[in-house]
């Protein structure tokens, strides 16, 4: 049964690693920061995380915090960090940890009791596993929050996002998705002519919408997105 909760949310997913989730997350973050909203930002998991101090940092974790306005505390933005490059369970197997499955629920309650508005970002895809029976899509179920899809502009992101849209509806019940995000996570390819064509193509074979592209280093979204209109 999904996790209940008062305060709306997005759920940040992408249909590849590298697609500039987080990028997208930073962006949304500022924009319903800049609208007066307090936003919490959540990232369950991360692995391929850095030491500084004796600690792991998640990079990515930072960003969102540090868009959100840093509210609450930089740790609980995402509560569990693993150094290796690796599905979370297995670095942590790495370290002699083992991911708590509990507090990857649980981690979201801090941010509902000081949030207009939470935007959640999974690690990987919605099939990346967690655990021997858990996929970022089960904590997607469970919390409820409609699915941002990013992807990026390049050859082949046709097919990666159809498969991660049919994905969402076959998973379970069903994932709500709220649309899709077009990135540009790398410079402008000229030798790519695909770019030219993703978009309109997407937009006639899927049935999320397309919600905004977001060019090389943007620091916005090429048209305006009602974001907590999307949010449930």
């Amino acid at each position: 049964m999904p996790i209940s909760h008062r305060v709306p949310g997005l759920f940040i997913t992408g249909t590849d690693t590298g697609v500039g989730k987080t990028y997208v997350g930073a962006l949304i973050a500022r924009q319903l920061r800049a609208a007066g909203r307090r936003v919490g930002v959540y990232k369950p998991v991360a692995s391929g995380c850095r030491r500084k101090g004796g600690k792991l940092i998640s990079d990515d974790a930072q960003l969102l915090w540090e868009a959100a306005g840093q509210p609450g505390r930089l740790e609980r933005v995402c509560p569990q960090c693993f150094q290796a490059p690796l599905a979370p369970h297995l670095a942590a197997q790495l370290e002699g940890r083992q991911l708590d499955e509990k507090l990857l629920r649980r981690g979201l309650d801090y941010w509902r009791r000081r949030s207009d508005i939470i935007l959640v970002e999974g690690a990987g895809g919605l099939m990346s596993p967690l655990g021997e029976n858990l996929y970022v899509a089960d904590l997607a179920e469970e919390f409820a929050f409609p699915l941002i899809v990013v992807t990026r502009n390049v050859l082949g992101t046709i097919n990666q996002t159809l498969q991660t849209l049919i994905t969402a509806a076959v998973f379970r019940e069903g994932l709500s998705i709220a649309g899709i995000v077009l990135n540009h996570p790398q410079p402008p390819n000229a030798e790519d002519p695909s770019t030219r064509w993703n978009r309109p193509e997407l937009a006639g074979r899927c049935v999320p919408p397309i919600l905004a592209e977001v060019s090389w280093r943007a620091e916005g979204f090429d048209s305006a997105v009602d974001w907590v209109a999307l949010a449930r």
